[in-house]
């Protein structure tokens, strides 16, 4: 099997709880050495955080289990002398370092960008914070919840009675950490080119409103400011969730023809030449009355009669899933989504963790390893550092 393309690069991961860690993951599965350093008898935060105390007990939270698959650990003490040594051979011998810390916290610690240089001209420095490494905010703490809120984001998500609502998964540490992982991989093609090494700064506010994209424009372009519309999409209708005869389901019949189909195959083609819905500015202007009609008629048949037709006539259409419930999907079953691994800490139990979507050349990168334990990788210390320096 042909090697990952990241095989042979050698990331030095500081990162804690999730925006960094997310980051860090993506590299180890494009096939990057990802060495996690750690606090000595604490480690990651993330150990400490998921929906079972035992787990979390041991240091092995469900938090830390999703996205550490395929790292080592390693504990070092910045603070001690012999840790910082073993820590700067580590840098000479890296190539990416990411850390998610507040803005200036590595540089207190003897470790600004100049000084990483020093130690590997070459060297890809990812710092991921919530504000960026410059500007009237950047030392200021942030968690995922805050940047949320503060980019607009909770202003727009829920209806008008409920906004502003945090989206209900940690979308910015997660577009952080997409970003930073896109940036590395852009820094490291440039010095396979000749370039040098580089300082990424990613801010998660500046990538959560990058990532907000339509919302943003119409308030840029047009000085139309965005509002919270629930469930419906505000470029078009119908388009959002309906009502079948045993639960919801989305429908977007963003196109003319998507909802003159639409009208047909529920038994209303009168619809599509009603003039409060015939055009598409019009349906937007009526859209409380459209989908009036349309949920009588959708509650004739469950969700997925209604899945299946109007699929297979080309009107994007689909139930709306619990977590378990997309996680049973057949569709992630054939990609090969979901990876089955030993647990880190021996027991018989399988761990289940996510890969990110991608497949190359036909297969999932999917995670090789366990996530490991807090120091697991201690004795390897020389090894893996002289390894790093000869190569």
């Amino acid at each position: 099997m042909r090697l990952r393309p990241l095989n042979g690069i050698r990331v030095l991961d500081l990162t804690n709880v999730l925006s960094g860690p997310y980051c860090s993951y993506q590299l180890a599965l494009m096939g990057a050495e990802v060495v996690k350093v750690e606090v000595p008898g604490q480690g990651d935060l993330a150990r400490r955080l998921g929906a079972d105390p035992e787990l979390n007990a041991h240091g092995i939270g469900a938090s830390f289990l999703a996205q550490n698959a395929d790292k080592k650990s390693l504990e070092l003490d910045l603070k001690d002398p012999q840790d910082r040594r073993s820590f700067e051979e580590l840098v000479r011998g890296a190539d990416v370092l990411v850390e998610n810390f507040r803005a200036g916290v590595l540089a207190r610690l003897g470790y600004d960008w100049p000084d990483l240089q020093a130690l590997n001209a070459g060297l890809v420095y990812c710092a991921i914070s919530g504000f960026g490494q410059t500007g009237p905010m950047s030392a200021a703490p942030a968690y995922d919840q805050v940047i949320q809120g503060l980019s607009g984001m909770m202003s727009i998500t829920g209806t008008p009675e409920t906004a502003p609502l945090r989206v209900g998964f940690p979308v910015s540490d997660t577009l952080g950490g997409l970003v930073g992982a896109m940036a590395v991989c852009a820094a490291l093609a440039d010095r396979a080119r000749g370039g040098p090494g580089r300082f990424i700064d990613v801010s998660m506010l500046e990538a959560s409103v990058s990532a907000m994209g339509w919302p943003v424009s119409n308030y840029l372009v047009c000085g139309v400011e965005p509002e919270p519309m629930g469930d419906q999409n505000a470029t078009a209708a119908p388009s959002g969730s309906f009502t079948a005869a045993d639960g919801p389901l989305n429908i977007a019949a963003n196109q003319q023809q998507q909802f003159e189909t639409l009208c047909t195959l529920v038994g209303r083609p009168d619809l599509a030449t009603d003039p409060r819905f015939a055009e598409r500015e019009s349906r937007k202007l009526h859209r409380s009355e459209l989908n009036a009609e349309l949920n009588a008629a959708l509650g004739q048949q469950d969700a997925a009669h209604w899945e299946q037709l109007l699929t297979a006539s080309g009107v994007p259409a689909a139930r709306i899933a619990t977590v378990a419930q997309a996680l049973a999907l057949d569709q992630l079953r054939h990609r090969g989504f979901l990876s089955e691994l030993p647990y880190p800490d021996g027991s018989d139990r399988v761990l289940r963790v996510c890969g990110n979507g991608v497949q190359l050349d036909g297969r999932p990168l999917s995670p090789l390893t366990p996530p490991p334990l807090l120091g697991q990788h201690n004795a390897e210390r020389g090894e893996l550092t002289s390894r790093w320096l000869a190569s």
